[in-house]
C-alpha cells in the first residue's frame, strides 16, 4: 500500500479507534460515572477554598485536599445520609396513609365529595370530579414516595455497592483537588475549540451547578424547613417527607413550593379545618414564597441564564434519567446544550446568517 493511501486512511482509522475505545471505556466505568461527575463538580466549586488552604499550609496540597475531603464527609455527607434515612421512613408512612385515607373516604356515601364544605366556591362542580382527582393525587403521592424509596434507600444502606461508590467519590474528590487542574488542562488540549469557548463551557457548567446547589440546598432548605414546621404544627402527616419534597422542588422558580403546600391546604380544608388551611395558605404564600422572591435573585442571580420552562423540563427530565442526581445534572445538561448551540452559531455564523428579507413593492 502506498504511503499516500496510508496517510489518507490514518485519520479516519484513528477517529474510529478513539470512538470505539472511548465508548468501551465509558461502558466499563458507567457504574461510577455519577460519582466521578459529582466529585469533579464539588472539587470545582470548592477550588477557591482549596487554594486558600494550600497557601496557609505552605502549599501542602495533599494535606489540604485530605482535610477538605474529611471535612466534607463529616460535616455534609454523613448528616445528609441520616436525614435521608428518616425521609425514607416517612415516605413509607405517607404512602400507606394516603392510600388508606383515600380508600375510606371514597367508599363513604357521596364519596370524597361529601367532605367538600357547601360554602366552598363551585362546590357542586368540584364534587363531580373529586373522587377521580383524589385517586390521581393519591397515585401522585405514592409515585413520589416510591421514587424517594427507590433512589434514596440505597444511599442509606451500607451495601458493598454503596461503599464502593462512596470510596470512588472520596478518592476522586481528593484526586481532583490535587491533580484536577493539570488533568483538565491536558484534556482540554484535545478539544478542537478556541480557548475562549473552552473557558465559556467550564464557566457555564460551574455557574449552573453553583446556582442549582444554591437553589436546592440553601433556598430549598429554608422553604422546606419553614413549610415542614408549619405542616408539623398543623398535623399534616409526613411533615419531614413533604418538607424534603418541597426542598427538592424549590429548584423550579415560583411554583416549586406551591406544588406541595397547595394540596396540603386542600387536605386540611377537606378535613373541615378551615382555619388551619387558611393559616397554612397565608404562611406559605407570604413567608415561604418570600424566600423564593427575595433570596433567589440575590443568591442565584443570572447564573443559570435559562428560561423557567427549560429549568422545569430539565429538572423533571433529569430526575427521570439520572434519579435523584438529576436535580443537579438535568439543569447542567440543559445549560451545556444551550452553550453548544451558541458555539455552533458563532462557528457557522457566515453559513447560517439569514439573508435580508426583501419586500416587493406593489
Amino acid at each position: 500500500m502506498h504511503s499516500s493511501s496510508v496517510s489518507q486512511l490514518r485519520k479516519p482509522f484513528v477517529l474510529l479507534l478513539i470512538f470505539g475505545i472511548t465508548v468501551l471505556f465509558l461502558v466499563m466505568i458507567r457504574a461510577f460515572l455519577i460519582a466521578l461527575l459529582f466529585a469533579a463538580l464539588i472539587a470545582g466549586l470548592l477550588s477557591g477554598i482549596y487554594r486558600k488552604l494550600c497557601r496557609r499550609m505552605n502549599n501542602r496540597r495533599r494535606l489540604a485536599a485530605a482535610l477538605i475531603v474529611s471535612t466534607f464527609f463529616l460535616v455534609i455527607l454523613l448528616p445528609l445520609l441520616g436525614i435521608m434515612g428518616m425521609v425514607i421512613a416517612e415516605a413509607l408512612h405517607v404512602t400507606t396513609f394516603v392510600k388508606d385515607w383515600l380508600s375510606v373516604r371514597i367508599e363513604q356515601p357521596g364519596g370524597l365529595g361529601a367532605e367538600i364544605p357547601p360554602w366552598f366556591p363551585a362546590a357542586e362542580e368540584i364534587r363531580n370530579y373529586t373522587d377521580h382527582t383524589a385517586v390521581k393525587l393519591g397515585q401522585f403521592a405514592g409515585a413520589i414516595g416510591s421514587f424517594l424509596i427507590q433512589h434514596l434507600s440505597k444511599l442509606t444502606q451500607f451495601t458493598v455497592s454503596f461503599l464502593l461508590d462512596l470510596f470512588v467519590f472520596g478518592y476522586a474528590l481528593y484526586f481532583f483537588f490535587v491533580s484536577g487542574q493539570r488533568t483538565l488542562d491536558i484534556a482540554l488540549q484535545y478539544i478542537p475549540l478556541s480557548q475562549r469557548d473552552k473557558q465559556r463551557i467550564l464557566a457555564r457548567g460551574l455557574s449552573v451547578t453553583r446556582a442549582t446547589l444554591k437553589g436546592t440546598f440553601v433556598i430549598g432548605i429554608l422553604q422546606g424547613g419553614l413549610a415542614g414546621c408549619a405542616f408539623a404544627v398543623l398535623g399534616v402527616p409526613g411533615a419531614l417527607f413533604w418538607g424534603v419534597v418541597m426542598a427538592g422542588l424549590s429548584i423550579i422558580p415560583g411554583i416549586g413550593a406551591a406544588l406541595v403546600w397547595v394540596p396540603a391546604a386542600v387536605f386540611l380544608l377537606i378535613q373541615h379545618r378551615t382555619g388551619a388551611a387558611l393559616g397554612l395558605t397565608l404562611w406559605c404564600a407570604l413567608v415561604v414564597g418570600s424566600v423564593d422572591n427575595i433570596l433567589r435573585p440575590r443568591m442565584v442571580g443570572n447564573d443559570t441564564r435559562m428560561p423557567d420552562l427549560l429549568i422545569l423540563v430539565s429538572t423533571l427530565g433529569g430526575l427521570a434519567l439520572f434519579g435523584a442526581a438529576g436535580i443537579v445534572l438535568g439543569p447542567l445538561v440543559s445549560a451545556l446544550f444551550m452553550m453548544a448551540w451558541e458555539i455552533y452559531g458563532a462557528a457557522f455564523h457566515d453559513e447560517i446568517e439569514p439573508e435580508p428579507l426583501v419586500v416587493e413593492k406593489r
